[in-house]
């Protein structure tokens, strides 16, 4: 975005960008694909964020895909863009079908490990923390809630010996 600009104003933006974004989506009516960043540490802790837009929520960092670009990569390049984290051990979770700005929208979820400290640039995010499972931050978003019980449910699934 217009980064010379103060971030007040970029924050302003944000704000409106988010709103008109939403009202668009809402007009056209076309299924919106994206990817969401289920990203850890060494320590098992859990990446969330908080926008400057939107409802004052933690989630996962999420975006959309470039033309042609595979979700593993789009999750890659986002979680650099948003934080500034670099993504190894990427594998997919599953995905989540759901309604989003009144149509249809479809999440890719990503797992991944960094070993970066998050930087949000203070524009589109006003945090950027790991969290310890048992200790998520309030209040994490709806959204968030379902994406980490499919990731909970993953990870069980794979310690689980008779999988």
């Amino acid at each position: 975005m217009m980064s010379w600009l103060p971030t007040p104003l970029l924050r302003v933006a944000y704000r409106l960008a988010h709103q008109l974004r939403h009202r668009w989506r809402k007009f056209r009516g076309k299924p919106i694909v994206g990817v969401t960043m289920i990203a850890r540490d060494l320590d098992g802790r859990l990446l969330l964020v908080r926008h400057s837009y939107g409802p004052d929520e933690w989630t996962f960092p999420a975006g959309g895909p470039h033309r042609g670009e595979d979700y593993l990569a789009t999750a890659a390049r986002e979680l650099m863009e948003e934080v500034g984290c670099r993504a190894s051990a990427l594998r997919m979770i599953g995905t989540i079908e759901e309604t989003m700005s009144g149509c249809a929208h479809t999440s890719h979820i990503v797992a991944c490990v960094t070993t970066d400290a998050p930087r949000p640039n203070g524009h589109e995010l006003l945090e950027a923390r790991f969290f310890p499972t048992h200790s998520l931050p309030h209040p994490l978003s709806p959204r968030a809630d379902a994406r980490l019980a499919l990731w909970s449910a993953r990870n069980e699934a794979r310690l689980d010996p008779a999988s």
